[in-house]
């Protein structure tokens, strides 16, 4: 269990290995393969080659006479042609510009006139613990996501299992396990939280189950400094984590170069939070104006979940009816700020399972917030991409970028809510259905 002092903690035993815990996570995720029509043996292997071969590469796509959006530099391209190939994109431009790659792909040609077409855009806070949940959110538009905690490792075994189901769950970056004051059964996910059974409060536990997730490999780190908002028996004003208690989750992160979000509500656990070196500050209704003013400075990315916030005004239950009528003009009032001030706004949605939101939507409360509607897609494409290291490959249509891409009915500069809604998403490369 976890001790009251300085001790260090129990080490991982040497024959519970790495492999086998995230073994364990890619069966738990891959089990619903067969809900989305793709065989089960997909799920094998993290690297190129596998028991069956190598990961299979889908097919080239061409698609033509839409117009091309590039949320980096805001310019449009009419009668546009996409070429798609090896997971790439291999040319982006008017017919001239790209007659020579559309002779080379030689692939399917998909006409979309009258549409717009951009890059796939990306969720950076969500909850998904089977391919069921990532499909879901993937067919909505969302072709890159981040995790904010899945039970059992669950979001690692989706991370790996994206090159051998083309199609099917989006590109992901895992989080692992939530550190949070109290585990409950997520401590059944790996022998190594055993030691955590009596609570995550004290500076060697924090340090530990940090490490613990850095050693499962996670991308982020998820932690929190205050109660649930979602749930109404717990009250979101009550700061669970200080700031002492953060910064040592912040140093045992930043010891192997991992950042750490932090699900947040009141003003003084969210200037801890941020004063702690947190990456990204997750919901933060009521955060201050110094902190909005350190967050501009420091780099601090602000995820606001308003999808989530604003979903609680339509509860059954009078407390979360009543939380989301009282926070969610406040959230507003706050991304509006931190846009004015030059905080990096992210889109995240919360969504949790099969009840997903479509990050579209987040993308048009943003902009309803007081983002243009450029700087509200950039939060859900190349500012977002940014934020998980991928700027280099992910939130453009642009040569040697990954081939995701969705297909929209109408202008999102002008009608912003046709995001909610994607025509087409592609994913790799791959075609993804329904």
């Amino acid at each position: 269990m976890c001790r009251d002092h300085d001790d260090e903690l129990e080490p991982l035993p040497s024959s519970i290995s790495r492999r086998g815990v995230i073994g364990g996570a890619i069966a738990l995720a891959g089990a619903g393969l067969a809900a989305v029509g793709q065989p089960a043996q997909a799920a094998v292997g993290t690297d190129a080659d596998g028991p069956g071969g190598r990961a299979p590469v889908p097919p080239p796509v061409v698609i033509e006479n839409g117009t091309v959006l590039d949320p980096l530099s805001g310019r449009v391209i009419e009668d546009a042609v996409v070429v798609l190939a090896g997971g790439r994109v291999v040319a982006v431009g008017n017919r001239s510009q790209t007659r020579k790659a559309v002779a080379q792909a030689n692939g399917r040609v998909i006409d979309v006139e009258g549409r717009w077409v951009l890059p796939g855009l990306v969720d950076v806070h969500v909850h998904e613990n089977a391919v069921a949940d990532a499909h879901a959110a993937l067919v909505r538009g969302a072709t890159t996501v981040r995790s904010g905690t899945s039970d059992f490792y669950q979001d690692i075994g989706l991370r790996a299992l994206k090159p051998w189901a083309p199609g099917v769950v989006p590109r992901m970056k895992a989080s692992g396990t939530f550190v949070t004051p109290d585990l409950g059964n997520t401590i059944l996910g790996d022998p190594a939280l055993a030691p955590l059974a009596g609570g995550v409060r004290t500076p060697e536990a924090l340090r530990y189950l940090t490490s613990v997730n850095l050693d499962r490999g996670v991308d982020w780190v998820k932690t929190r400094v205050n109660e649930r908002a979602g749930v109404p028996e717990q009250d979101p004003l009550v700061q669970v984590y200080d700031y002492e208690q953060v910064r040592a989750i912040v140093t045992e992160a930043r010891k192997r170069g991992v950042g750490v979000m932090c699900h947040s509500y009141s003003e003084k656990a969210i200037d801890d939070a941020v004063r702690a070196g947190i990456k990204t500050l997750e919901h933060g209704v009521f955060v201050g104006e110094r902190t909005l003013e350190r967050m501009a400075r420091q780099g601090t990315h602000f995820t606001p979940t308003m999808s989530a916030i604003g979903g609680m005004r339509d509860s059954t239950n009078p407390i979360l009816k009543q939380r989301g009528e009282e926070f969610f003009p406040v959230l507003q009032a706050a991304v509006r700020r931190a846009a004015e001030l030059g905080v990096t706004v992210v889109a995240g949605t919360d969504s949790f399972g099969l009840d997903v939101d479509p990050v579209g939507g987040e993308v048009r409360f943003l902009h309803e917030a007081g983002l243009s509607a450029l700087d509200a897609i950039r939060a859900a494409t190349t500012s977002a991409a940014r934020l998980l290291g991928l700027g280099a490959s992910v939130g453009r249509l642009a040569r040697g970028y990954a081939a995701d891409a969705i297909v929209v009915d109408d202008s999102p500069l002008d009608n912003i809510a046709v995001l909610e809604q994607p025509h087409l998403v592609i994913a790799g490369g791959a075609v993804v259905t329904g």
